[in-house]
């Protein structure tokens, strides 16, 4: 049974969907490496409690917005 032509046809995301999509993505997976790295680096700096606590999320913004921001660059190149 074919289906009825609508005159509203589906569009599938724009570029710049793909790319809040790829700066999501990265930002995430930046998060996770940032937090893994930056949890040992600050571990065998000694660093307890709020100095830990701070340096962590520190280096897991900063590793978010740089792998989140090659992510988008580079899903932007593919558009």
């Amino acid at each position: 049974m074919p289906l009825p032509s609508s005159s509203f046809s589906q569009q599938g995301p724009t570029c710049f969907d793909k790319m809040k999509t790829g700066f999501i993505i990265g930002f995430c997976v930046g998060m996770a490496s940032g937090a893994l790295f930056g949890g040992f680096s600050a571990l065998r700096y000694g660093l307890r409690g709020r100095e830990l606590i701070n340096n962590v999320g520190k280096v897991m913004i900063q590793g978010g917005g740089t792998f989140g921001t090659f992510m988008a660059i580079g899903t932007g190149i593919r558009c």
